[in-house]
């Protein structure tokens, strides 16, 4: 018999509730960004909602911007690991991201919101440009990835489609159809978004 594992180190102390405070200040500014805008979301707001002094917050976050990064970061940290979860193969990913943009679609502020910020941070010195760009980048790596692992359990991409360039209209088809549903909410597109998907696998994935 093996000696018995050493349980992993747990967060204690004044680390634990310094993490849990702030993942607290980040969903207060996740709902006060979604319901106000970010113009006019303000630190008071967001403090009062995570139930601390606008001092506290500030100890924690030096701005609004820092803030937003940080939601933003949440964001993305909770659909991909959703999607870690759910996508074991091509067949999952539209019921997928069906999934996802009707649950972005509860929250219209937040993704009118996402969508300006990532115009705006295309000029070098917006505050979230380093965040957006890393963000494509890694997402474009992590799909491009996926679909080379799904290639080597004979799951191909139609001929002549390459994962990167896969990685790169999967973004750009994600965001636009997003974009335009901000524009005209009645606009169908998860629709589209599913027959993409479709389209770039050499392969019938079935119904969603």
């Amino acid at each position: 018999m093996g000696q018995p594992k050493a349980r992993e180190p747990k967060a204690r102390g004044p680390y634990a509730k310094t993490a849990a405070r702030r993942a607290e200040i980040v969903r207060a500014a996740r709902d006060s960004f979604a319901q106000n805008g970010f113009a006019k979301a303000s630190l008071r707001d967001i403090a009062e909602r995570a139930g601390i002094t606008h001092a506290g917050l500030l100890h924690h976050f030096a701005s609004k911007e820092e803030l937003l990064a940080q939601v933003l970061a949440a964001r993305d940290a909770e659909d991909w690991q959703q999607g870690l979860e759910q996508v074991d193969g091509p067949d999952r990913l539209a019921p997928y991201l069906a999934e996802l943009i009707r649950h972005h679609q509860k929250a219209p502020e937040l993704m009118r919101l996402w969508i300006e910020l990532a115009a705006a941070a295309s000029r070098p010195d917006h505050p979230a440009h380093t965040y957006f760009v890393e963000r494509y980048e890694r997402g474009r790596t992590q799909f491009a990835e996926g679909l080379q692992g799904t290639a080597a359990r004979s799951t191909l991409l139609r001929e002549g489609i390459s994962p990167d360039s896969a990685a790169a209209l999967f973004h750009a088809v994600l965001n636009g159809l997003q974009m335009q549903w901000v524009l005209d909410p009645d606009l169908d597109i998860v629709g589209p978004v599913t027959d993409f998907v479709r389209l770039l696998f050499d392969e019938d994935l079935g119904d969603e």
